[in-house]
């Protein structure tokens, strides 16, 4: 009867567990050696998007272009820019920034396509209550 008791608690307190809202959300940046723009984002943003909530929800992954997707990762299409930033879902891309044209039209676009893309919006209003 213990052991009965002891299974039900711990399958009681599994599931007061918060769920992932997302399995496997990242923010591949697609770059290459001498990109000035892929410099210039390493200089504006690359320092503080870890600290950030779109940073906490959608790692950075970095990958060369000349090296194709990461393991585990499907493009819609091929990479022509860098650099290109593209945010995957469980491996599969769901949405890509072309470009870097500064640190004002970055943070919007990324925070658009999370929200439209992903659990993103949900989690943030979850966490503000």
């Amino acid at each position: 009867m213990n052991d009965v008791r002891r299974l039900a608690t711990a399958l009681s307190a599994l599931l007061l567990l918060p769920l992932p809202l997302s399995a496997e959300v990242r923010l591949i940046m697609v770059e290459q050696p001498g990109c000035a723009y892929c410099m210039a984002w390493d200089d504006e943003i690359g320092p503080v998007y870890p600290k950030t909530a779109e940073g906490d929800f959608a790692p950075l992954q970095r990958a060369q272009l000349r090296d194709g997707p990461p393991e585990g990762v499907t493009y819609d299409r091929r990479v022509n820019f860098t650099p290109t930033f593209i945010l995957v879902d469980d491996g599969t891309e769901v949405a890509r920034l072309e470009g870097y044209p500064g640190e004002h039209f970055f943070w919007p676009v990324l925070s658009e396509m999370l929200a439209e893309n992903t659990a993103f919006a949900e989690r943030n209003t979850e966490r503000s209550r």
